[in-house]
Parts: C-alpha cells; sequence; structure tokens
C-alpha cells in the first residue's frame, strides 16, 4: 500500500490528501489544531449567534477551481451564494466603482470608461478557464493554451500604476486599483497589473460567491469528501521536527518555507535551503470582527448591495498608502476590505444582528491595535458606522500568527508579493513543490498560484508527488 503523510490540515494540505486517496493513496493529515482548515474556518468570533469567516471570505477561485470542480463539494454539501453586487468601491463624493459579475452590466455602469472596461478584462473573462489552466499552476512550463497566455501577458506584466492610466474616470480606476490591492504590494513595480486583472476577470467569469453558513463549509464537505477513502485525520499533532512525521512514500507540507527549514533543516539540498531563508514575508493584515445592529449605512446605495466593498479612496490614495505601508508606515486611512456576506447569506444572521467582516492592511508584523483605523475607514464613507456598532474583536499580526502558524507576522497570503517572488515562489524552479528531498514537496498558499481557497497549490504538489512514485492523476498539465 502505497502511503503519505500531510502536515497541516488547511485547505492546501486537504486538496493533497483527497487527490492522493483519490489515486489509491493512504493518506494520514496532521494538524496541530483541535481543528483543520487552515484559512477556511468560521464560526462566533467573539458574538454568539453570528457567524464569522475567521480568515478567508470570498470565493471566486473556489467557484471556479479546476480541482474543485472534479470533486464537486456541492455534492457533500457545500453550496454557495451571490450577492446581488460583487464589489463596490467608494468615493468621497459619494459616487462609487460597481463590480457585477455581468462584464456588460459593469460596463454599463462606467460611462465613458464602459467600452475600455470591456477591452481590459472582457476577454480575461470569457476565456478564463482556459487562462487559468495556465496560471493556476507553476510559472516555468509548457502552456495548454499558449495563445491566451500570449494576450494576457503584455497587460500582466505592467505595474498597475501603468495599467491604470487607461481607464480615464476616477470610478472605473478606483475599481481596479481596489483589485490590484489584493496583491499587497505597490503599484508602481512590474507584474503588479497581473492580480488585479486575474481577481477582476475570475469575477467576471464566476461571481465572487460566498460558502452558506460561512467559509469553513468548504472544510466541512472537504472533510465528507475525504471521508470516501483511505484517510485518517489526526489534529491536536504538532509536527516539531520531521522525524515526526511518520515512514511514508510521500510527505505534503501544508507550511510555509520558513517552517519548512526548521523541520528539515541540513536535510534540505544548499540551493533549497538558501532559497527558503531569502523567501519573504510581510503582507500583513489587521482583522476586525464586527457584530451590528441592521446594515452600514453607507452613502453611496450600491455599497448596500454589495458583498464585498473596498475602501481606500481614489486609485493615487490607494498606491500612495501601500507605499507607505510597505516602508513600515501605518497611515491614518488604511486601505480596508469589508465583507458583507449576510447579503446573500443570511444563515450568517441572527434577527436585526449581522456580522460584518474586514481587515486592513498594514505595515509588516505590525503588533499596535487598528480598531479606531477601520472604523474611521467605514465611518469615512457610512457616516452613522459607529452608531451600528454592538460589539468589535480584532487581531493583529500575533493574533493572527496564533490562530494559523502559517501567518507569519500577520502575513495571510504566504509571502510578500514583491519582485520575482510574485510568480516565482518559493524559488526558481522548474517544480516549486519539490524540496529537493526525495518524495517531500512543498503545498501551501506558498507555492503557485498562491492565496485562496482553490486547492491547486495541493493539487499541483500532489501531482508531482504522484510523478514521483510513478502513479497516473488526474487533470495532468
Amino acid at each position: 500500500m502505497t502511503t503519505a503523510t500531510v502536515v497541516g490540515g488547511g485547505p492546501n494540505g486537504l486538496a493533497a490528501a483527497l487527490h492522493l486517496a483519490r489515486q489509491g493513496v493512504s493518506v494520514t493529515v496532521l494538524e496541530a489544531k483541535s481543528t483543520v482548515g487552515g484559512g477556511a474556518r468560521s464560526g462566533e468570533a467573539g458574538y454568539p449567534g453570528l457567524i464569522n469567516d475567521y480568515c478567508s471570505a470570498v470565493h471566486p477561485l473556489g467557484v471556479g477551481s479546476p480541482f474543485w470542480k472534479t470533486v464537486d463539494l456541492e455534492r457533500y454539501g457545500l453550496t454557495w451564494r451571490w450577492p446581488e453586487v460583487d464589489c463596490a468601491h467608494p468615493l468621497d463624493d459619494g459616487r462609487a466603482g460597481v463590480l457585477y459579475q455581468s462584464v456588460d452590466q459593469t460596463a454599463d455602469g462606467m460611462g465613458s470608461d464602459g467600452k475600455r472596461w470591456k477591452r481590459l478584462v472582457g476577454d480575461l473573462a470569457a476565456h478564463f478557464d482556459d487562462l487559468g489552466e495556465d496560471l493556476l499552476g507553476p510559472v516555468i512550463g509548457i502552456p495548454s493554451h499558449p495563445f491566451r497566455l500570449a494576450a494576457f501577458g503584455p497587460r500582466a506584466v505592467l505595474p498597475a500604476s501603468v495599467l491604470a492610466r487607461y481607464l480615464r474616470t476616477d470610478t472605473a480606476r478606483a475599481l481596479y486599483g481596489g483589485a490590484a490591492a489584493h496583491a499587497f504590494t505597490r503599484f508602481d513595480r512590474p507584474l503588479t497589473a497581473s492580480l488585479g486583472l486575474m481577481v477582476l476577470a475570475g469575477g467576471h467569469r464566476y461571481g465572487w460567491a460566498v460558502a452558506e453558513g460561512g467559509s469553513g463549509a468548504i472544510t466541512t464537505a472537504l472533510v465528507d469528501a475525504l471521508g470516501d477513502y483511505d484517510v485518517t485525520i489526526a489534529t491536536d499533532t504538532f509536527v516539531r521536527a520531521h522525524t515526526d512525521i511518520p515512514d511514508s512514500d510521500l510527505v505534503m507540507l501544508d507550511l510555509n518555507p520558513g517552517q519548512v527549514l526548521s523541520l528539515y533543516g541540513d536535510l534540505l539540498p544548499g540551493r533549497v535551503a538558501r532559497a527558503y531563508r531569502r523567501f519573504r514575508v510581510g503582507s500583513s493584515a489587521f482583522k476586525v470582527d464586527f457584530a451590528i445592529e441592521g446594515d452600514v449605512p453607507w452613502t453611496n446605495p450600491d455599497c448596500r448591495r454589495a458583498g464585498t466593498v473596498h475602501l481606500g479612496g481614489t486609485f493615487e490614495e490607494i498606491a500612495a498608502t501601500e507605499r507607505a505601508r510597505i516602508g513600515g508606515t501605518l497611515v491614518d486611512r488604511p486601505f480596508v476590505l469589508v465583507g458583507q456576506q449576510y447579503l446573500a447569506d443570511r444563515s450568517r444572521s441572527s434577527g436585526n444582528l449581522n456580522p460584518l467582516w474586514s481587515y486592513a492592511h498594514v505595515p509588516p508584523g505590525f503588533d499596535g491595535d487598528a480598531t479606531e483605523l477601520v472604523i474611521g475607514q467605514i465611518e469615512r464613507f457610512a457616516p452613522g458606522f459607529r452608531d451600528v456598532i454592538v460589539h468589535a474583536q480584532s487581531a493583529n499580526a500575533s493574533a493572527l500568527h496564533e490562530y494559523n502558524a502559517n501567518y507569519v507576522a500577520g502575513d495571510i497570503i504566504g509571502g510578500a508579493n514583491n519582485g520575482l517572488q510574485m510568480v516565482l515562489r518559493p524559488r526558481l524552479a522548474v517544480d516549486p513543490y519539490a524540496t529537493g528531498i526525495p518524495g517531500v514537496y512543498l503545498c501551501s498558499q506558498s507555492t503557485p498560484p498562491g492565496a485562496g481557497i482553490h486547492g491547486m497549490c495541493g493539487y499541483n504538489a500532489a501531482q508531482r508527488g504522484l510523478k514521483h512514485l510513478g502513479i497516473p492523476g488526474q487533470l495532468d498539465r
């Protein structure tokens, strides 16, 4: 019997376990916490009766994940819900950029920028599945759809600040800027246009969906799917050294590169160890979960229908605050994401009380309290917000790291997105999942394609492991 051990029970670890198990491998998952799920957990965050997502909240790449489609998580109880408006980005004068799943509907609200928006993202959305097949795997490789990739490339390599010049209106530029800010990096660097384009194209293709009952429902469905196979999940099992890992034909590590260094030390080839030591973290967040009475009193009416609201002002303001943040400055008006998942999923609420999810971009490793800055940024676009707050619970870098050991210094996306690390993570290699130790693979969001509850990092690493053993897999690239 071929065996595998997965260290870390986040979405990617569970995805790796599931792909291996479906090929007849006997799998054991070791999870340090009392429950699996990693960034896909949810529950009552400090206020009874309300369901909050503990980390990841909105899942365009979850709905569109090539691997989840083969698993059919809906068969295991997962239900996706969509808000009326996918995303809104308000400005101080009351206007807002508004993102709908429909490219045409979005463009219709953009006035003179409507045609430009269609040219910018329309083809990417229409062919998102083909494009994603190549972009959701390692950068170095033979593309399955070279012409689609070639069409995307000239836009993707640009700095976000250059691409934004193509748009003329403040609302369209701000809407793009909010999407680009998901990269947690400066806008004036090459390649920073790419993630914003993919976030928008994925939203146009699949919508910015949420999981009914909270993001933890994705984990529950995964665990139920694993129950169909020879998989053992051991929680409260902390792995301190590689000797704590049972002898197995394969080892999958849903960990960050620093943790792999601490486990395997001198067993790693020198070139790999050096690359892991150089791997940079620093995409830090400060999270605030609110319980509110009624709804947020947004000035712009479209924000009252939006599942996600980006707060940062104009494109130029976001670019300036992100540059200052990376330089170590906590600005008075940080970029803030607000999740109103309850608009699509009323099961999260209790009567007139609703959960409101939010996080701010803060300097790397910020360990202070930015709660008032988050409230102030929401109040800026929703005067009277303070009056509807019933409860607030915050988490800084240390608290996020305590919640998930992969979130070093509050880095929730698995590594800083600057320089070549944005696309060549965790190191420059044909097989970025391989650790250089035969049969041991890194499968966390620190590998391609990066952050998101899509399972593709785990699937890709498991594919490499199966190839190492000479076992055919699925979705072979």
